[in-house]
């Protein structure tokens, strides 16, 4: 009896989550529609074209070296793992992979083009996934660190109808800055110990690798929060613009919609609109998703089509009995 049941339940639960995840997708597109409808975009657009040159050159300036920050990550991986590519290919392909995966998500960006690009050009699985896997977490352990002290030392002040207090914002803080603490205890107190799930291996770092690993992601998520901050031209102070876009990126990855379109702009304008002029804020996130997302990814496309002819050739030249020039 308990045999049939759990077959049933197999049967129909892949189904009613389906149903479940896009009812939930449904809900949000048509808020997000409904919600674009009521905007003024002839002021959103003229708020984009008042934005003063030095000020877009200056959020440019932070974002490219966010990108660029971002772009070091594997080479931790690089470290941990000891295999051969060169600093240059490891960064080429980090950038690559993020870009992508912040215009159409993880698994897209983040996951296959690793794993494309890193395959090609010689890594094996496990090697791929020891390096996926810490860059992610250099990722979110600074996401910790960073959300934490700005919801414990700088709580933001939510909308006067919102209820919750800045009490309650200041314990998620330092849940969120305890988790870093233990994992820099747990480097410090079982460095090298080896971690075994789901058939993969992990190998606990050193203290001195978590501290490395905090301090890149600490400074990657700051920079992000000063390209906004800036496009806002200071009119909210830079901790709180910071911890709304902390908050912005977790429903990104909650929802799961490709570079949290709508989702960004959705909770900015939630959290910062009693403040600013909701043009103007929307008008600030669009010069952000330019520079930040679209310009890259222009950078990205570029950089991968040219990874991957270079690739062919080097492949086709390696071919046993080709002739030269074939």
């Amino acid at each position: 009896m308990s045999t049939t049941m759990a077959l049933a339940r197999q049967s129909w639960w892949p189904w009613a989550r389906r149903v479940v995840v896009w009812g939930f997708f449904g809900l949000v597109a048509w808020l997000l529609v409904t919600q674009a409808r009521a905007i003024d975009w002839s002021e959103v657009f003229q708020a984009i074209r008042a934005l003063p040159a030095t000020t877009l050159l200056a959020a440019g300036a932070l974002a490219a070296s966010s990108f660029v920050l971002y772009s070091t990550y594997d080479l931790l991986g690089r470290h941990l793992t000891r295999h051969k590519l060169g600093a240059g290919t490891v960064m080429g392909v980090t950038f690559i992979s993020y870009a992508f995966n912040l215009n159409f998500g993880s698994l897209v960006g983040g996951v296959a083009f690793r794993y494309r690009l890193y395959s090609r050009l010689g890594l094996g699985n496990a090697t791929i996934t020891r390096v996926l896997g810490f860059s992610m977490l250099t990722n979110w352990l600074g996401y910790l660190v960073v959300a934490g002290a700005a919801f414990f030392f700088w709580p933001m002040a939510l909308p006067p109808e919102w209820k919750i207090g800045s009490g309650g914002l200041r314990v998620l803080g330092a849940v969120l800055l305890a988790l870093s603490v233990s994992y820099l205890a747990l480097c410090a107190f079982s460095a090298g110990r080896v971690w075994r799930v789901r058939g993969h291996t992990f190998k606990t770092p050193g203290l001195a690798m978590a501290l490395l690993q905090l301090a890149m992601s600490c400074l990657n998520w700051s920079l992000m929060g000063g390209v906004i901050w800036l496009l806002l031209q200071g009119q909210v102070g830079y901790p709180h613009v910071l911890a709304v876009l902390l908050v912005a990126a977790v429903a990104g990855v909650v929802t799961h919609v490709p570079a949290g379109l709508g989702v960004l702009e959705a909770v900015f304008v939630a959290l910062l609109s009693y403040q600013v002029a909701e043009t103007t804020l929307l008008g600030a996130l669009l010069a952000y998703r330019g520079l930040y997302y679209l310009l890259p990814l222009a950078v990205a496309l570029g950089a991968y089509l040219v990874t991957e002819m270079r690739m062919r050739r080097s492949r086709r030249r390696r071919l046993p009995g080709r002739a030269p020039g074939a």
